[in-house]
């Protein structure tokens, strides 16, 4: 079974928010998921961002691979920092 990070689509028609979600690759988007370990607002005035990051070091240790988006967004919130500085 090949597990992803990514987001899924939640709120309405043009005010969309995500929840980063990990997932079986073969499922739909906003399908059934495993657990769900932050969201995302980008509409908000300033873009809010919460991620547990212990959970996604933990999934991303056991082999979980984050979307293109999911790891600019680790990366912004330093999560992919703490887990090189693990590694060392």
């Amino acid at each position: 079974m090949a597990v992803k990070i990514r987001l899924k689509r939640m709120g309405g028609k043009k005010a969309p928010f995500y929840r980063l979600v990990v997932t079986d690759s073969r499922s739909p988007r906003d399908g059934r998921f495993i657990e769900e370990i932050g969201f995302y607002d980008p509409v908000s005035g300033v873009s809010e961002l919460k991620i547990q990051e212990e959970r996604a070091i933990e999934w991303i240790k056991k082999g979980a691979q984050p979307s293109d988006t999911v790891r600019s967004l680790l990366s912004k919130a330093g999560v992919l920092k703490k887990l090189a500085e693990e590694k060392n």
